[in-house]
Parts: C-alpha cells; sequence; structure tokens
C-alpha cells in the first residue's frame, strides 16, 4: 500500500532499526525493492534522485511507482530526494508520491528554514512526508560543487521549532557516493543532535559507512538511511561483465537479469544490517 514515511521513520527509530531508502532508476530496481520488503514484511522506500529526475520526468515515475507501491502488500513510500524547489516538489506531489525531501542545505539556516516553513505547509495539508537537511553533506566527486558543512546542534533545533518537518538529514561524517566504506562518523556530534531532534534523523550517503559503526548508529535515533551507489555498482558492474562475456546477447531482458540478482542481494543485506530480519 503506498504510505508516507512519518510513521515507518519514527517506528523504526524508536526500536533501534533504520529504515533502507533506496534511489531507483526503474521498473527493475523497485520491484527488487518491494519483493524483498514484502519477504521481509518490513516497509519499503522508494526514491528519486536528481540524476533520475533529470532523466526522466517525475510524473512517469510517480504513476509507475505508485501503482507499484498500491499494489504491494506491504507498505511503500515514494520519496522524492533532494527536491530544491516549492515548484519542483509541488510538481512531485501532484505526481503522487507520497514524501518529499527539500534540499537547500547550500543556503544559509535562515533561508533555508524560511523556504522549508513554507513548504512544510503544504505538505502537512496534503499528509505528504516531509524532510529538510540541516547542515551540508559532502560528495565524494570532486566535480560536484558543494562544501560540507556539518550539522549544528542549534541549527536543527531551529529548523524543527519553525516548520512541521517529519525527519532532518544531518551531516556528521557521511559523504555521498562514496564507492568504498571508508566514511568516519562524529559520534559524539551525533549523539548531541540526536538528543535534541524532536523527529527522527536521516543519513546520506549511507553506502560508504563501514559495516561496524552502521551497526552501531542504528541506537542513534535514525529513521532513514539513504543507499544509492550500493545498489547501483551492483547492476553496472555485473552488467558490464555480462555483456563482455556474452557479446551476442542484446535483448534487454536477458541483459537486466543477472544484475537484477546481484541487486537484489544488495537490497536485502542492507536490511539486515539495518535491523530488518
Amino acid at each position: 500500500m503506498l504510505v508516507n514515511m512519518k510513521k515507518m521513520t519514527k517506528d523504526a527509530a524508536d526500536n533501534n532499526r533504520i529504515i533502507p531508502a533506496f534511489n531507483v532508476f526503474g521498473y527493475e530496481d523497485a520491484k527488487l525493492v518491494i519483493e524483498v520488503a514484502e519477504e521481509l514484511n518490513v516497509p519499503a522506500i522508494l526514491m528519486t534522485n536528481r540524476d533520475a529526475t533529470e532523466f526522466m520526468d517525475v510524473i512517469y515515475y510517480g504513476v509507475l511507482y505508485g501503482k507499484m507501491a498500491s499494489l504491494s502488500s506491504t507498505e511503500v513510500c515514494v520519496h522524492l530526494d533532494h527536491g530544491k524547489s516549492k515548484e519542483e516538489i509541488a510538481k512531485a506531489i501532484q505526481a503522487g508520491y507520497s514524501s518529499v525531501m527539500y534540499d537547500g542545505s547550500a543556503l544559509p539556516i535562515e533561508e533555508n528554514i524560511k523556504i522549508s516553513k513554507n513548504i512544510s505547509e503544504f505538505c502537512k495539508a496534503c499528509d505528504v512526508s516531509f524532510e529538510v537537511e540541516v547542515g551540508c553533506v559532502a560528495y565524494s566527486n570532486p566535480n560536484i560543487p558543494v562544501i560540507e558543512r556539518l550539522t549544528e546542534v542549534e541549527d536543527v533545533v531551529a529548523m524543527c521549532e519553525e516548520a512541521y518537518v517529519d525527519c532532518v538529514a544531518i551531516a556528521v561524517g557521511n559523504v555521498h557516493r562514496m564507492e568504498e566504506q571508508i566514511a568516519i562518523i562524529d559520534f559524539e556530534r551525533l549523539e548531541q543532535i540526536r538528543s535534541a531532534c524532536p523527529v527522527p534523523l536521516v543519513i546520506h550517503g549511507a553506502s560508504g559507512i563501514p559495516d561496524d559503526q552502521v551497526d552501531k548508529m542504528k541506537a542513534y535515533g535514525i529513521g532513514k538511511m539513504n543507499i544509492g551507489t550500493a545498489v547501483r555498482m551492483a547492476f553496472g558492474n555485473t552488467l558490464r561483465e555480462f555483456a563482455q562475456e556474452n557479446p551476442d546477447v542484446f535483448d534487454r531482458i536477458q541483459l537486466v537479469k543477472r544484475p537484477m540478482e546481484e541487486m537484489r542481494k544488495v537490497i536485502e543485506e542492507k536490511y539486515k544490517r539495518l535491523g530488518w530480519k
């Protein structure tokens, strides 16, 4: 069934579990996330990131993922990741997204709060869950001009006092698009934020966090971890290997079968790592 993520992230954070939210790029990976969630009888979050929205309009993703969610036997949230404007977020909501994120992380905190408050009001009216980012999570790719700014406790408090937010994405050493698990999490900062924040936290860039740190983070009020690179690497690397081994195969369905098997393994592992057995 299609739901927003308010209840699922709160329940997860309250029970020392974290929902893995997967960046998906179409039918194949969305299907696998839902299937794994149904098998484990756990909730699922399908996310559309900026790469995906630049490739295809959210109108089409909304129809596809919304129908898949509505026919699922488990709770499925369809979430817009890193929305950059009120107009973009409104378009996603009109397309059927049940959850959105506004990314004002590059702005001064006062401006981030002002815009977030405005967006949060119509999200609340539409019963759509709303995520914001406080601080700024870096990217491992030096060609992406984002400067890391670790999250300050007072900024999180100010955001939650002013805007109707359901979860807050934070920067505590996590990095977007890391291909190796080498991030170093600032647990002292994370604990301070957790103690002051009234809503579940969100960690972006989870693919780059070592397993032992992920295990520890389950006790820090985190409701959602965003995962994209790990699944994309499983797909892309396996597709490349299969194509090289089978140069005469050109049928798309045949080409994606083995990559889908490898993506499923990653999705299952992430659920189990985050406390869902």
